[in-house]
């Protein structure tokens, strides 16, 4: 097993294990933040002033450095893979923006949101002209196959939410479905950061399906071990409450697990519970993570998430050790051990 003992869960939450990791890319990591800035700088008084709010709480950056880190350890860079990391990076701070109007989330990595701050309406409208950057910036890499790849992803990140927002307490909803709806909400975009580099650089459809698959698992991985952190994360790490998404209604993958282990009476039971709403928000979660935790919830998420990262390695088994694809390693094991 090439995991992190679950009992390093602190160490690997440390940003300074991100830092190690991403050495090997840092000047791409900083021309690409350089650019950043550069793209949100503003058209206005009001876009600049939400641009540097964005710009105080920068997130992980896990797509560009996956993109970055895939296409070095398989000889793909290419002079415009961080104009794509970029538009990959703007599609997503988009879809943050409108998933916290749609959340009416008042917090996101610490810090107010912007729907918070200004209004639902400023949000949902800088979110759109963060849309409208990303795909200027597509158009001057002038390939066709990125715009589509990049527009293909950028679809199947709708249709999770959507999907997402359908299957709102709906509790039986099954563990096939739940992988499918995340697959397209957060997985997408990483399937794309992955690809870009055999894409710009032109190479077979084999090696481009290769690093799509790689990037759909980590992605995968990755959205599991967050749904995760909803029953054991540290509000100061996560910049949110526990028990956020399940008291609202969002059915995950430890919630699916320890439903399906128990009789029927007992899910109704625990279903009822959940729907009736009653009792304050701390019980009502208490009562909730007991259940999960107790009826292995949360060590079969813990466990399918490595699984899906140990997938993802063998999916680029072909590439050649180097520092990059060593860091491709530690990569994938922060993505997943976040949430031990």
């Amino acid at each position: 097993m090439l995991w992190i003992n679950r009992r390093e869960g602190a160490n690997t939450l440390d940003a300074n294990r991100l830092i190690e990791y991403t050495e090997p890319v840092r000047e791409d990591l900083e021309t690409f933040d350089r650019k950043l800035h550069d793209y949100l700088r503003g058209d206005s008084p009001l876009i600049s002033s939400i641009a540097r709010h964005l710009l105080k709480s920068k997130g992980k950056r896990m797509r560009p450095a996956f993109l970055f880190l895939s296409s070095r350890a398989a000889n793909n860079i290419s002079d415009y893979s961080v104009d794509a990391s970029l538009a990959i990076e703007l599609i997503h701070t988009a879809t943050l923006l409108h998933d916290d109007v749609v959340d009416e989330s008042d917090l996101r990595r610490g810090q107010e949101t912007v729907n918070y701050k200004w209004k639902n309406l400023i949000s949902v409208l800088m979110g759109d002209y963060i849309f409208a950057k990303a795909f200027r910036i597509m158009a001057d890499a002038a390939s066709m196959d990125l715009i589509r790849a990049i527009s293909r992803a950028t679809e199947r990140v709708s249709v999770g939410e959507l999907r997402q927002i359908e299957e709102t307490e709906n509790y039986s909803l099954s563990e096939d479905e739940y992988l499918d709806i995340i697959a397209d909400k957060t997985a997408s975009l990483f399937a794309v950061s992955c690809e870009t580099g055999p894409i710009l650089n032109r190479r077979s459809s084999d090696e481009r399906q290769r690093f799509a698959d790689f990037g759909e698992k980590i992605g995968t991985a990755f959205q599991i071990a967050d749904d995760l952190l909803d029953f054991v994360g540290d509000p100061e790490a996560t910049g949110k409450e526990t028990g956020n998404d399940v008291l609202n209604g969002q059915v995950t993958l430890p919630l699916i697990y320890a439903l399906r282990s128990v009789n029927e009476g007992s899910q109704r039971e625990i279903v009822s519970y959940l729907k009736s709403g009653k009792g304050e928000d701390e019980e009502r979660f208490a009562r909730i993570n007991t259940f999960v935790r107790e009826n292995g919830g949360l060590d079969y998420t813990y466990l399918r998430a490595q699984e899906l990262g140990e997938q993802a390695l063998d999916s680029i088994s072909g590439v050649g050790q180097s520092i990059y694809y060593d860091s491709l390693t530690g990569m994938v094991r922060y993505a997943v051990a976040r949430a031990s």
